[in-house]
């Protein structure tokens, strides 16, 4: 293993390439930290202190820019907007018979949608950029009432120097996608998702430090052995896979012999990845952003009983009912999320136009069948598997009074874990392309 990553650096080609990437990534957590025009920060670090862990969809975002949407800094939106635009994207490929067109076009195809999404992403930007500079000009970013520093956020309010702090957020948003590109350009790995993994990786170490501090060093030893095993399991179930084996007749192309190889199809028990875990996270939210902007005592001074009730079960991520609602929306967005990636009707028209057949099916339809069976079912305990471990962050803030950060659950693990066997996969594909020997043996 160690004379593997001691090839790795003696290697000029790769050594660059790793340089480069590690470059990238230390100018993304450098701006992390530089706060935007008209930000004052240390009333902002005032209300971080004070502030306890964050709920719903802001913890996901926060969680997803590395700690710098809370701080109001240059790269506050983090990689949220180009997220939010690929699956736009993904999506629209149902609804928009031109987008599917472009998919299926090829590479230049891909490079239309590409541009779609580079062009989406800048319009989230300006959308989500607005938000939070209107959020953090009324006082109620961090949700604390009493607190003077808290509610004068930004030195200047005036509409130009708010119209600025814009501007330079859509930017940050801009330059982070733009990085992403090169590193997959002239790095290793892709640079989105490595942005991603170094965003998460940065509030482990404060995660992990406030159970320690919260609780007893005892109970930090046992999260960390949880994580642990959390993280075997989540490598061992990404792994897994059902494959369905496919044989190809012969056929004659002028004067050569094509096809008769045995292949497989892979169909991974997590197919869909965290995009489920994104959409219930994010739909879970609207109800208690509804209750916030309804939440103003009415004249006898009286808050709505509809108001009391989600707060009292839908913001707080401990509650057994959000829990249980939380877990069924992720079943349903997963069923929902493979159905559009995975279309077995167009897998079985591809076999057959090039000969493909799986044994003992017949193709064409019989075989859009029996794709659609196998997935169907494959598909539920991927699905249970991943709402049991997007919970594992409610259960500890309700066990061991982690924040909604905790780092071994839900988004975090399983990008933490698919990341980082992705870039060793391509690390090892380069090595052996160069010493016939990989990273792992």
């Amino acid at each position: 293993m160690f004379s593997a990553i001691a090839r790795v650096f003696r290697t000029p080609d790769l050594r660059r390439k790793i340089g480069f990437t590690l470059g990238i990534i230390a100018i993304y957590r450098f701006g992390a930290h530089i706060p935007a025009p008209f930000v004052d920060f240390p009333n902002v670090k005032t209300c971080l202190d004070q502030s306890g862990s964050t709920e719903g969809l802001l913890s996901l975002v926060n969680l997803f820019s590395g700690g710098a949407l809370l701080q109001l800094s240059i790269f506050a939106l983090g990689v949220m907007p180009y997220i939010t635009g690929t699956i736009i994207v993904q999506l629209l490929r149902v609804v928009i018979p031109h987008f599917e067109t472009l998919y299926k076009e090829g590479q230049a195809g891909q490079a239309k949608l590409t541009q779609y999404t580079r062009y989406l992403t800048i319009a989230l930007a300006l959308l989500q950029s607005t938000t939070l500079v209107t959020v953090a000009r009324s006082g109620q970013l961090f949700g604390i009432t009493g607190v003077p520093e808290c509610q004068q956020l930004l030195t200047d309010e005036a509409w130009w120097a708010q119209l600025l702090m814009i501007v330079t957020l859509t930017a940050g948003t801009g330059l982070i996608m733009w990085m992403a590109e090169l590193v997959t350009e002239r790095g290793i790995g892709n640079g989105m998702s490595l942005l991603i993994f170094t965003s998460i990786a940065a509030t482990f170490p404060s995660a992990l430090w406030s159970i320690a501090v919260a609780r007893s060093f005892e109970i930090f030893l046992l999260v960390l052995a949880v994580g642990i095993a959390t993280v075997a399991l989540v490598v061992f179930v990404e792994q897994s896979q059902r494959r369905i084996p496919v044989q190809y007749a012969k056929r004659m192309v002028g004067r050569r012999t094509l096809g008769g190889s045995n292949t497989y199809i892979p169909i991974k028990v997590n197919m869909a990845g965290v995009v489920p875990v994104i959409f219930a996270s994010s739909l879970l939210y609207i109800p208690a952003l509804i209750a916030q902007f309804n939440a103003n005592p009415a004249a006898n001074g009286s808050v709505p009983g509809w108001v009391s009730w989600i707060q009292a079960n839908f913001v707080n991520g401990d509650h057994p009912l959000y829990m249980a609602v939380y877990f069924l929306l992720i079943i349903g967005f997963t069923y929902f999320y493979v159905a559009i990636t995975f279309n077995p009707v167009e897998v079985a028209d591809n076999m057959k136009k090039y000969g493909g057949f799986i044994p003992g099916i017949r193709a064409g339809r019989p075989t859009a069948e029996y794709l659609d069976y196998v997935l169907t079912r494959i598909t539920l305990p991927g699905s249970i598997y991943l709402g049991l471990i997007a919970l594992l962050p409610l259960l500890a803030l309700a066990t061991v009074g982690a924040n909604q950060n905790f780092p071994f659950g839900g988004a975090s693990i399983l990008i933490i874990v698919g990341v980082g066997l992705e870039t060793v996969k391509q690390i090892d594909a380069q090595l052996q392309q160069r010493h016939y020997e990989g990273l792992l043996r």
